[in-house]
């Protein structure tokens, strides 16, 4: 499993459906295309074991990665909605 797609997911479907993102289109073809996105520049952290995944999920949980993380969805949200939804 990849716990870098794990949180990306997690926190995909909090930003879209913040304040900030109500107008964007919230279909799943539009989601999934913004986790695509922000996990092609994102480095993936596969594991094998759930206590590997509790190890990596801690060390990829702090403050500084979640607002990396963040900005590379952001920055899909706006590539995706400029064009690259529904299915392109």
């Amino acid at each position: 499993m990849n716990v870098t797609e794990e949180i990306v997911r997690g926190l995909v479907r909090f930003l879209l459906y913040g304040v900030e993102y109500q107008t964007f289109c919230h279909c799943e073809q539009c989601e999934m295309n913004i986790i695509a996105e922000a996990l092609n520049n994102l480095l993936p952290q596969y594991v094998t074991s759930h206590v590997a995944r509790e190890e990596a999920f801690k060390i990829l949980n702090t403050p500084q990665n979640i607002e990396a993380i963040n900005k590379e969805i952001i920055h899909a949200i706006h590539k995706v909605g400029q064009g690259l939804g529904h299915g392109e």
